[in-house]
């Protein structure tokens, strides 16, 4: 019922809007007004101000009674008689074209206003495909094997995946937003999701092996998600160059650093936030309502009660600091999470919460608060990004019930990098501290709350893009997809933060080349080691394994056919050539771990 509902306002929205647009859309007769006309006493003042100025105003010259003026003079063409601004183009002879973003004059994308003089509509539609050939280690145990007569203890982890997903974009906002932003903006973003997942082995789509296609080997998924549901109010300007406070009610998205790294996210939550100095400082002050996401799409389900767990969010932006031309950022960010003695499947009848870790009694409480900077810019010509954190505060003890950990651990990532001409080498570092001993009263292993990080290669990375499961140590993943830290979470979209977890050490080499305007070559290589493996050790029940997890090698071509991001193609390539560490959890009898990747993204 509610997705009906939502078609019908989206079909109903379009129709009005494209109805006003067309109503709009008129010839504007040219004026040429006497040049005798134009004069009298008195001072005219001008519509519009300038940021920081006062309002021009205009004296009006004395008018020529003896009507002395040349036959060049005596006239004064002002031009097509519009409304307002906004139809000046159309007056000129430039047509209006719905279905064009660019070459025309188009209401649908907040060319020109749709109803009185500021109020404007955009609509914003987008086509994600992808399409994945994948391979990792997967257990026998859990899954059952296809092959008949196979001893082996890990299985065929080929799989491959299919992913389509329409994304539709609707703002009706009012306000002048050359300078200051809109008075009110309303925003609905909704997305509808086909995908299908198959492997080679049962058990690993659904935990019942008997359910699915092809003898419970592939599954078909289709779920409608709501990503932006919000209203913004425009509060007030604060100084003559429209410095503001504006407030943001409803399902937003919000990320709490440069890169993703920490809280990445589209969630239910209210939002103050603005700048001072002439926008040399902006801050956020945020409090989000975490919902349930749909398991094989990763989508908000607002069918579903949001998850008892809150993030309260306060940062401040610096431009220009230390130096010009580079953005530090300060940030105090508390999780309070409250689903003790809660038991979540999935809906592949996974386990969610609590995690699968140890003796899985029951799941956990945790207050955990990230001091965080980050910052974003270039000194001279070496650009750096990056982020630290440290975490403290205490989580609910996961094997006696009536005692607490204390929560320490810290997290640091810096990106390198410098252009040269078309060529950009990138140099990375991530150090995300392990826990070395999960059974003290201490969790030092660093964890996130949502992350998605754009860092080392992002999700062309094959260990950033794949959840490969820790085989024996219950149903939970070395790292969950799109997400660089080894947390040990059943998933990121609907697990806890697990700080008991062997932590994350990097090295990356990579470089972006734009090779033509509308095509880019982007290699990453990236060095990975376990902080700590005291926790793998106990959870496998298996002594004396390594850090080095192995190499990550991978590759991407984006080409842009049209130097836009209307039509990105996009082909990348990676594999994990093992270390010492991951042959000790995976035997060595596993084929080569890969994933080949294509996505095509169309954008109006």
């Amino acid at each position: 019922m509610v997705y009906k509902c939502f078609v019908v306002v989206l079909a109903a929205m379009m129709s009005l809007s494209m109805t006003i647009a067309a109503e709009n859309v008129k010839e504007a007769p040219t004026a040429i007004v006497p040049a005798h006309l134009i004069c009298g006493e008195g001072v005219v003042k001008a519509n519009r101000q300038r940021p920081g100025h006062p309002i021009d105003e205009y004296k009006l010259s004395p008018c020529n009674d003896e009507k002395s003026l040349t036959p060049w003079h005596d006239t004064i063409l002002l031009g097509p008689v519009v409304p307002d601004r906004w139809r000046i183009i159309e007056a000129i002879g430039i047509e209006t074209k719905l279905w064009d973003p660019y070459n025309g004059h188009n209401p649908l994308k907040g060319d020109l206003p749709v109803w009185g003089n500021d109020w404007f509509y955009n609509l914003i539609a987008i086509s994600d495909t992808i399409i994945e050939q994948r391979n990792f280690p997967v257990p026998v145990g859990n899954a059952t094997t296809t092959h008949a007569g196979s001893l082996e203890s890990i299985g065929s982890g080929n799989g491959k995946l299919f992913s389509q997903s329409f994304i539709v974009e609707q703002v009706i906002y009012q306000g002048d937003t050359v300078f200051r932003p809109p008075d009110y903006e309303f925003r609905l973003t909704t997305v509808f999701n086909f995908n299908q997942l198959s492997f080679e082995e049962r058990g690993l789509v659904n935990i019942d092996p008997s359910i699915g296609s092809d003898d419970g080997t592939k599954r078909t998924g289709r779920f409608f998600g709501i990503q932006a549901a919000f209203v913004d109010k425009h509060l007030r300007n604060v100084s003559n160059r429209f410095d503001f406070d504006s407030l943001r009610v409803g399902i937003q998205p919000f990320s709490s650093d440069f890169r993703g790294f920490l809280f990445q996210d589209s969630q239910l939550g209210i939002r103050l936030f603005g700048n001072r100095s002439n926008n040399v400082f902006q801050y956020n002050i945020a409090w989000f309502k975490r919902l349930e996401k749909d398991t094989n799409s990763g989508l908000n389900d607002i069918s579903q009660r949001p998850r008892n767990d809150d993030v309260f969010i306060a940062n401040l932006y610096w431009q220009d600091f230390p130096v010009l031309g580079f953005v530090s950022q300060a940030s105090v960010t508390y999780n309070r999470n409250r689903e003790k003695g809660q038991i979540k499947f999935d809906e592949n009848g996974f386990i969610a919460r609590p995690a699968s870790l140890f003796e899985e009694r029951f799941s956990r409480d945790y207050d955990v608060t990230y001091l965080g900077y980050s910052g974003d810019g270039h000194f001279s010509r070496l650009n750096v990004t990056g982020s630290a954190y440290y975490a403290i505060g205490e989580q609910t003890n996961t094997r006696f019930r009536h005692t607490k950990d204390q929560v320490s651990a810290y997290f640091f990532a810096v990106e390198l990098s410098f252009d040269i001409d078309w060529l950009r080498p990138k140099l990375s570092f991530l150090l995300a501290s392990g826990d070395d001993d999960p059974f003290d009263s201490v969790a030092k292993g660093f964890d996130a709350i949502f992350e998605n990080p754009q860092f080392a290669g992002a999700d062309t990375s094959f260990f950033i893009r794949q959840n490969i499961p820790l085989i024996g140590g219950g149903g939970v993943a070395l790292s969950g997809r799109n997400g660089i830290l080894p947390s040990l979470r059943s998933s990121k979209e609907q697990g806890q933060s697990n700080f008991i977890n062997p932590g994350l050490r990097l090295i990356g080499f990579g470089f972006d080349a734009d090779i033509l305007p509308e095509l880019r070559v982007s290699m990453n290589l990236n060095l990975l080691w376990f902080d700590d493996t005291s926790v793998l050790e106990s959870l496998r029940q298996q002594g004396a394994i390594a850090k080095n997890l192995g190499q990550d090698l991978s590759a991407a071509l984006i080409w842009r056919p049209y130097q836009s991001q209307n039509i990105v193609v996009r082909l990348s390539a990676a594999t994990l050539l093992s270390g010492s560490a991951f042959d000790q959890l995976y035997g060595s009898d596993y084929s080569q771990p890969y994933s080949i990747l294509a996505n095509i993204i169309l954008t109006y």
